[in-house]
């Protein structure tokens, strides 16, 4: 059990739009138990960090991202307006949480190399910060995902007065967002293009054994 309970938002909703007709959440990639789905990957790895929930976001193609999660203990939440942004996907999500938890990760289906571990660590770092506080993690000048909020913060998220998606949430809430410097880069390598999906690929391959 975590020393902070928390849950998950796990955003699967988009279109991969900068992915030239693939869509990432599907993509396959290789793990211990052969090519998994990459929602797949994303979802089992924050299972095993132990959240209180996770509840995942679909929008474009939601069958096949749910069909691809079967079996698995997520709760899900259709976003019919994930075509206007994220923040309404985050605010989806957030509306569907049904159990008590003291934080909130607001985590992506395409950040398949990180490992529950870290997810913990996030947890056990922001149990010793102020309540108000917004952390997010960094690598090597690098922003990452998840970003973590206490679980008060819900409804200003959902009435839009704070955006944990926004590029310029530092800027905008100066005095509550803690930047993490983390020592690994799992939390920035994330698939937006079809060059980070082979560079992904190749690194777990490599990790697993199998032919790139």
């Amino acid at each position: 059990m975590n020393a902070l309970p928390f849950s998950a938002i796990l955003l699967a909703a988009g279109n991969s739009s900068r992915m030239h007709g693939q869509f990432k959440q599907l993509l396959l990639l290789p793990t211990a138990h052969g090519d998994e789905p990459a929602v797949r990957i994303a979802a089992q790895t924050l299972l095993g960090s132990e959240p209180e929930e996770v509840v995942v976001v679909t929008g474009h193609r939601g069958g096949e991202v749910m069909a691809a999660l079967n079996g698995l203990p997520l709760a899900f939440q259709p976003n019919p307006r994930w075509p206007e942004g994220q923040i309404t996907s985050v605010v989806a999500g957030l509306a569907a949480l049904r159990k008590p938890c003291s934080a909130v990760m607001i985590c992506l289906a395409d950040l398949v190399l990180a490992q529950p571990e870290d997810y913990r660590a996030l947890a056990r770092t922001f149990a010793k910060l102020p309540r108000d506080a917004i952390l997010v993690p960094h690598h090597d000048g690098a922003r990452g995902n998840p970003v973590v909020f206490a679980a008060s913060r819900v409804p200003e998220v959902i009435s839009g007065t704070v955006n944990p998606g926004c590029r310029k949430l530092i800027e905008n809430h100066p005095d509550d967002v803690v930047k993490f410097e983390v020592g690994h880069d799992r939390f920035t390598n994330d698939m937006d293009t079809p060059d980070d999906y082979a560079r992904v690929h190749k690194h777990l391959a490599s990790a697993y054994g199998c032919t790139a």
